[in-house]
């Protein structure tokens, strides 16, 4: 396992639509071990493939809370099935977007369906952090970001202030 520099907003790869995984490999149960490791080590509590550089549809999360009983758990092809109609807010951060913070509004329970890293198709009922985590992952995947949820103003705000680091950065 190793961890993996992550991909920073405005990187253009943010916004790009990942490709379904054909089949669970040794490479993709080695990618899943990286990004848990990365995402531990961030620290966060999930984290798409697209985030560390791999444009494949992969999730990991661990909203466990807890450092001695990890429950990591692993996304492959994940897709929403359902969302219901009751809408929770939870204060939103990412990765790519770091020490940036806003509430967002997601359904409050869905129902996933994706496959394990055995290959094997499953399907979860969510509610509660894991239901807005999950949403918030298979959004990455489908290039979209926490910040598409919140005003623009905000938004605008938050992408010029990423954007004039980048360009600092890249300047030294």
């Amino acid at each position: 396992m190793s961890t993996r520099p992550l991909v920073i907003l405005p990187a253009p790869q943010l916004r790009l639509t990942s490709a379904p995984i054909a089949r669970v490999d040794d490479g993709v149960r080695k990618l899943a071990e990286d990004m848990l490791e990365t995402m531990y080590a961030a620290p966060g509590i999930g984290l798409a493939a697209v985030q560390v550089g791999e444009m494949n549809r992969l999730i990991t999360i661990d909203v466990s809370h807890d450092e001695d009983a990890k429950e990591p758990r692993v996304f492959i092809n994940p897709e929403i099935l359902w969302k219901s109609e009751e809408l929770s807010v939870y204060e939103e951060g990412c990765l790519s977007i770091p020490d940036y913070y806003e509430e967002v509004e997601r359904p409050a329970k869905i129902r996933v369906r994706y496959t394990n890293l055995a290959g094997e198709p499953e399907e979860v009922e969510a509610d509660g952090l894991l239901a807005t985590c999950l949403q918030h992952e298979i959004d990455h995947l489908d290039g979209v970001l926490f910040i598409d949820h919140i005003s623009k103003l905000k938004r605008d705000r938050v992408t010029k202030k990423f954007a004039k680091a980048a360009k600092e950065k890249t300047r030294i």
